[in-house]
């Protein structure tokens, strides 16, 4: 069973998400069923159809969740040594073609965000520069071809600095 790396504060919300599932979300889809059977017909019952829909949904979302907490393996970036990229850093790039620069925060599949500077582990750029050293040049398969990365700083990934 492959685990799942989770920085502290990205398992908690994985985890708030499951308990709200589990007991808001669950109860009121089986309310709005029992009402909607109450109205009769059901093969021609939209309301009846939808909240089925949405009860497929949540435990779909629901039977995920804990499979993804089941094998959570919580990392603490403090333990980490900040010389070399890795899960839990902060890693700031420059495009070796055009000087532009970047900072990436390194995350687990479930926490990633781009548009929070948050990308998984499994994303190709964090595949590409995991491993190196500040100097080290990286390339990145793109859809636009390949780009050559150079890593310009590394840093232990603080959550607090990320808004959520």
């Amino acid at each position: 069973m492959e685990k799942i790396p989770f920085t502290a504060p990205g398992l908690e919300v994985i985890k708030n998400e499951l308990a709200h599932l589990k007991g808001t979300e669950r109860q009121a889809v089986i309310n709005a069923i029992a009402v909607a059977r109450e109205h009769g017909d059901l093969s021609e019952n939209a309301e009846y159809h939808a909240a089925r829909e949405k009860q497929s949904f949540i435990e779909g979302r629901i039977s995920e969740l804990e499979d993804v907490t089941s094998r959570a393996e919580v990392i603490d970036a403090s333990k980490l040594s900040g010389d070399k990229v890795t899960f839990g850093t902060t890693v700031g790039l420059a495009d070796e073609e055009t000087d532009e620069e970047s900072l990436y925060h390194i995350v687990g599949p479930y926490e990633a965000d781009i548009s929070k500077g948050m990308i998984s582990t499994s994303s190709p750029i964090a595949r590409s520069v995991i491993g190196k050293s500040i100097g080290e040049s990286a390339e990145v398969q793109t859809p636009g071809g390949t780009k050559s990365y150079e890593v310009i700083s590394i840093e232990l990934f603080d959550i607090s600095k990320v808004s959520r």
